[in-house]
C-alpha cells in the first residue's frame, strides 16, 4: 500500500474526507432554499399569488422526489461512481439556480426549481452512501456531520438574503450558484471512496420493495417520514411566521429582522445533528430518533403559545426546535445503512428519501393553506402527528431483534 492510499484509509484520512464531503454538501445544498429566501422580493417582481409562492419551495421537493425515486428504480447510486455522479448533479444543480436570473414568468421559475430538485437528488442520498463507506465504527457521528453540513447549506440563503438586505435579490441567486459550482469542482476532484465499499449492484428494480415488506427497514422508513412530515414545513414557514409575528409587534424582535431569526433557527440544527450522532452512537439509533422527535414535536406545540412574545421566549422555542426537528435526520440513513442488503444500500438510502421528501410536498403545501384560515400562530399545529407517528415507530423497531444490528448493538 502506497503512503498515499495508507494516509487515506487511517483515521485522519476518514475525518480528512469527512470535512471535504462537508464543505461540498454546504455549497450544493445552498441552492435549495435560495428562492424561498427571496420570495418576498420575487412576489413583487412576478406578481405571485400565495400558491405560486409556495410553488417555488415545492418544486424542489418534488423534483428531488422524481430524481430520487427514478434514481432508485435502475439502482443508480450503486451502479454509477458516487463522486462522478455527484460532482454532474452538482453543476446540474447551479446552472437550474441560476436560471431563475433569466426566466421571465412565474412557470418557467417553478419549472426551474423542479429541474434543480431533480440535481440534488444525485447529490445528497449518494453523498450519504459515500460517507458510509468510510465509517463503520463511528458512522452515526459521521453522517450527523454530514446533515449538519445539508442543514447549514439549507440555511445559508437566509443569511445571504440579511447581509445583502438592501441589495438586489439576484445577488443570493448569484452567490448559492457559485458555491454550487465549488462543490461540483471538490466532488469531481477532492472525494472518492473509502476502504469499507459496499458491494456492487445490478439493475433490479424488485429491491424497492424491500422497503415495504422487511419489517425492521419498513418501521426505520415510517419514522423517517414521520420525521420528514414535520422537517421541511417549519424550514419552509419558519420565515414567514417570524414575519408574521414581527407585524403583531412582538418587542423586543430577536436577532433583529425574519431573515436572521430563520437562519439562525435551521443554522442552530448543525449542532442538533453533531449530537444527534454523538447519542445514536452511543444510546442507539432508536432512543435517540425518538428522543428528538418528542422534543421537537413539544416545540410545534408550544410556539403558538409565545406567538405575541416575549421575543426572547419565542426565539428560544424556535433555536430549540431547529435543534431537534434534524438532528435526528442523519440517524434515519445511518438504520437503513445497517439493515438494508448491503447490496442495495443506495438504492435502500435513495428511495427512503424519495418516499420521505414526497411527504414534505403536501405539508409544505398545506400548511399557507391552513394559516389562511385559522392564522400564523398556531399553523404548525398540523406537524405534530409526524414526530408522534415517528417516535411510536423507533421504539416498535427497538424491541424487534433486528435492531441489535445497529450502532454496534445499541438501541
Amino acid at each position: 500500500m502506497n503512503d498515499a492510499v495508507a494516509e487515506d484509509t487511517s483515521a485522519a484520512g476518514r475525518w480528512k474526507m469527512l470535512a471535504l464531503m462537508c464543505v461540498g454538501v454546504v455549497g450544493v445544498l445552498t441552492t435549495w432554499f435560495s428562492a424561498t429566501a427571496i420570495v418576498p422580493e420575487l412576489i413583487t417582481h412576478w406578481r405571485l399569488s400565495t400558491s405560486q409562492a409556495a410553488w417555488l419551495t415545492n418544486a424542489v421537493q418534488i423534483g428531488f422526489v422524481v430524481g430520487a425515486i427514478a434514481a432508485s428504480l435502475v439502482n443508480l447510486p450503486d451502479i454509477v461512481r458516487m463522486q462522478r455522479l455527484m460532482a454532474v448533479s452538482a453543476l446540474c444543480a447551479a446552472a437550474a439556480n441560476a436560471a431563475l436570473l433569466f426566466v421571465e414568468t412565474p412557470g418557467l421559475a417553478i419549472f426551474a426549481r423542479f429541474l434543480t430538485g431533480v440535481a440534488l437528488a444525485g447529490v445528497y442520498p449518494p453523498a450519504l452512501k459515500l460517507m458510509a463507506t468510510w465509517f463503520v465504527k463511528g458512522r452515526g457521528l459521521a453522517l450527523g456531520f454530514l446533515i449538519g453540513a445539508l442543514t447549514l447549506g439549507s440555511s445559508m440563503p437566509h443569511l445571504l438574503r440579511a447581509v445583502t438586505d438592501g441589495l438586489a435579490w439576484q445577488m443570493v441567486v448569484i452567490g448559492t450558484s457559485a458555491l454550487t459550482l465549488t462543490s461540483a469542482a471538490i466532488f469531481a476532484t477532492l472525494v472518492h471512496e473509502g476502504p469499507h465499499a459496499f458491494g456492487r449492484a445490478t439493475f433490479n428494480p424488485r429491491q424497492c420493495l424491500q422497503v415495504f415488506t422487511v419489517k425492521p427497514l419498513w418501521l426505520a422508513n415510517l419514522g423517517y417520514f414521520g420525521h420528514m412530515w414535520e422537517l421541511y414545513a417549519m424550514w419552509a414557514w419558519i420565515l414567514a411566521f417570524g414575519t408574521a409575528a414581527a407585524e403583531t409587534g412582538l418587542s423586543p424582535f430577536p436577532f433583529g429582522s425574519p431573515s436572521m431569526l430563520s437562519f439562525v433557527v435551521v443554522a442552530s440544527g448543525v449542532a442538533g445533528c453533531i449530537l444527534g450522532g454523538v447519542l445514536s452512537d452511543r444510546i442507539g439509533r432508536c432512543l435517540t430518533t425518538a428522543g428528538m422527535m418528542a422534543v421537537s414535536g413539544s416545540c410545534a406545540l408550544l410556539i403558538g403559545v409565545l406567538f405575541d412574545g416575549p421575543g426572547w421566549a419565542l426565539a428560544l422555542v424556535a433555536v430549540i426546535w431547529g435543534i431537534s426537528v434534524i438532528g435526528d435526520s442523519a440517524q434515519f440513513s445511518a438504520a437503513v445503512t445497517e439493515l438494508a442488503d448491503s447490496r442495495f444500500v443506495g438504492t435502500a438510502v435513495t428511495l427512503q428519501l424519495g418516499i420521505g421528501f414526497a411527504l414534505t410536498v403536501l405539508a409544505i403545501w398545506g400548511v399557507p393553506l391552513l394559516a389562511a384560515v385559522v392564522g400564523w400562530q398556531w399553523v404548525f399545529l398540523m406537524l405534530v402527528p409526524g414526530p408522534v407517528l415517528g417516535v411510536w415507530a423507533m421504539l416498535r423497531l427497538r424491541q424487534l431483534p433486528e435492531a441489535s444490528w445497529m450502532a454496534g448493538g445499541a438501541r
